[in-house]
């Protein structure tokens, strides 16, 4: 598969740019925020939750002769890593000298971090521009009988994505799926690249109640002629999605652990050291400056996924150079040290227990660990801190510098993220209490940070997950 030429006419050609009526940055957010989201439900600023349909932001790409066909897509789903996996192809293609956009979410401190291009963010004037174009063309799509009912808060951000990378026509797009995959709003673009990191149970509610569910609507973004890249593991859902996707039309399904995969995956100075294999090259001894075991996984999927897309291997000096530079807020990053404050934005149980095992593996020593712990609803606090297993990690010998030992000890800091959505930290306390763990409720993100800003010294960590919403605000905190 080669990268197509990108030169495309202008994508107004159904809307005259010069009659858009521009939107002050307030107004673009005020219009975005009045549509319907998980959030916008429960304020009553929106009505209920639309069906899942592709019809919506098809239509409006159509109008705009589909800004998404200017480039070609590389579209990740998966339950956990998807973000990891964006970021880092993100910055593999980058290196290469390629224009990437790169399409992501949630973010963690301003929406102007879903829409990125080389690795930066779109500008408040810029998003304000795009949402005064669909602001425009939803009043006509509606006035016109064209659509019944508006589009969604995530479908008109991944329309605006989509419109952005064409206007400034980059080379190849990164698409991380907001949910699911089949009926997501990311899934319009037609993806010369469909990867799926992993299926775990998650969003079970709206996906479906057993992994297989999962794994179908997830495999659903493989489109007749694209590269599947499959990265989950167990073998009975491996046959599944590979079968799936060859009846969907996939040209080539390249499976972890047959096709591609990282075979030495070891803990470095900062980061880690991997070596993988891939059908066109065997890198080996690559650092990688992040952390946790699962960060391996995810450069063995992003490197396979950039090959794919490229159709050739890459220079290992190119894809060396373009390791070192991958950061990933939010995802085991380390904020500051003594005390050493790490952030993970793991909101289920699978993606709890894969921060456990990092935690042991890369930050084993410590005098005393503080979590600050919050969590939205329809989380169950008792299974996230039983996948945390903290009780294994109280109560066992630390020396310090000074040659003087202690007893390690553990402290859950619940706390109420910033949303409507919030699980009250109480009940996050509570559940620590019930599982023999020293646990209380400190308020809001900000009293939590607080708290253990002051108790903490230099020989502890401070742990802040549950939630992206809790990794987000103490982001800015910290």
């Amino acid at each position: 598969m080669k990268l197509p030429d990108n030169g495309h006419d202008g994508h107004y050609s159904k809307i005259n740019p010069g009659r858009i009526k521009s939107l002050s940055v307030g107004d673009a957010l005020s219009y975005l925020d009045s549509h319907v989201n998980l959030e916008a439900i429960e304020r009553g600023a929106a009505g209920r939750a639309a069906e899942p349909t592709l019809e919506r932001i098809n239509a409006i790409l159509d109008m705009l002769a589909r800004p998404d066909a200017n480039y070609p897509i590389l579209q990740i789903t998966g339950t956990n890593g998807k973000g990891s996996v964006s970021r880092i192809s993100t910055y593999i293609l980058s290196e290469l000298g390629l224009g990437v956009g790169t399409y992501t979410s949630p973010h963690l401190e301003m929406l102007n971090e879903r829409i990125m291009t080389d690795n930066i963010s779109v500008t408040d004037e810029e998003l304000a521009s795009l949402l005064s174009l669909l602001h425009q063309l939803e009043s006509f799509l509606l006035s016109s009988g064209q659509l019944d009912t508006p589009p969604t808060w995530f479908e008109l951000m991944t329309a605006a994505a989509f419109i952005f990378f064409s206007d400034i026509a980059v080379d190849a797009a990164v698409v991380e799926v907001g949910m699911g995959g089949r009926y997501d709003a990311t899934n319009a673009g037609d993806a010369l690249v469909a990867v799926l990191t992993n299926v775990d149970l998650d969003h079970v509610e709206i996906l479906g109640p057993t992994k297989r569910h999962i794994a179908m609507e997830k495999v659903g973004i493989v489109k007749p002629g694209s590269v599947f890249i499959q990265g989950e593991r167990d073998p009975e859902l491996a046959e599944l999605l590979e079968t799936q996707a060859l009846e969907q039309g996939a040209a080539e399904v390249l499976a972890r652990g047959r096709d591609f995969d990282c075979i030495v995956n070891k803990v470095a100075h900062g980061g880690r050291l991997v070596s993988i294999f891939t059908p066109f090259s065997t890198y080996e001894d690559l650092f990688v400056p992040l952390h946790g075991y699962h960060q391996g996984e995810n450069t063995a999927i992003s490197v396979a996924a950039t090959e794919a897309l490229l159709g050739r291997g890459i220079d290992r000096d190119i894809l060396e150079q373009a390791l070192t530079k991958v950061r990933i807020p939010g995802r085991l990053e380390v904020l500051r040290r003594n005390p050493l404050v790490l952030l993970d934005g793991a909101h289920n149980e699978a993606g709890i227990a894969v921060l456990r095992s990092a935690l042991e593996e890369d930050f084993p020593t410590f005098k005393n660990l503080f979590v600050i712990l919050g969590c939205l609803r329809g989380r169950d606090p008792i299974k996230m801190l039983t996948a945390l297993d903290l009780a294994k990690l109280a109560d066992r010998q630390f020396t310090d510098s000074e040659g003087k030992s202690f007893r390690t000890s553990v402290t859950v800091v619940g706390c109420t993220p910033p949303s409507l959505r919030a699980l009250p930290g109480s009940l996050v306390s509570k559940a620590a209490e019930e599982l023999g763990l020293v646990a209380f409720d400190a308020g809001d993100v900000p009293s939590a940070a607080e708290w253990a800003m002051s108790a903490a010294g230099e020989d502890d960590i401070i742990l802040v997950t549950g939630s992206l919403y809790v990794v987000g605000s103490s982001r800015q905190l910290f």
